[in-house]
């Protein structure tokens, strides 16, 4: 297996997690009173947005040549990254 696919095969797991865990956030807003209900929404949100980004550089990094996938990869982790740490101030907010 390829460095390319290995990568490409832990970012897919990784967003599958996050998948799993957004669903878990989701539904705990859900149970929420109005005003917390509505900004955990608005959050999770943000936070599926961020997903879909990264799932977008997946897909870039998918179809990327040998020879751009370093750039790609560099981008996809940037965006990771800044996934990681939106992730992170949520789980914060819905303890």
């Amino acid at each position: 297996m390829s460095e390319k696919n290995a990568y490409e095969q832990k970012l897919r797991a990784k967003l599958d997690e996050l998948q799993a865990e957004l669903d878990k956030m989701r539904a705990k807003a859900r149970g929420a009173e109005a005003d917390a209900r509505i900004d955990q929404e608005k959050e999770v949100d943000r936070l599926e947005a961020k997903r879909e980004e990264m799932r977008e550089k997946l897909d870039e990094l998918r179809n990327s040549s040998d020879d751009a996938w370093d750039d790609v990869k560099a981008g996809a982790e940037r965006a990771w990254d800044s996934l990681s740490d939106s992730l992170e101030k949520a789980r914060s907010r819905f303890k």
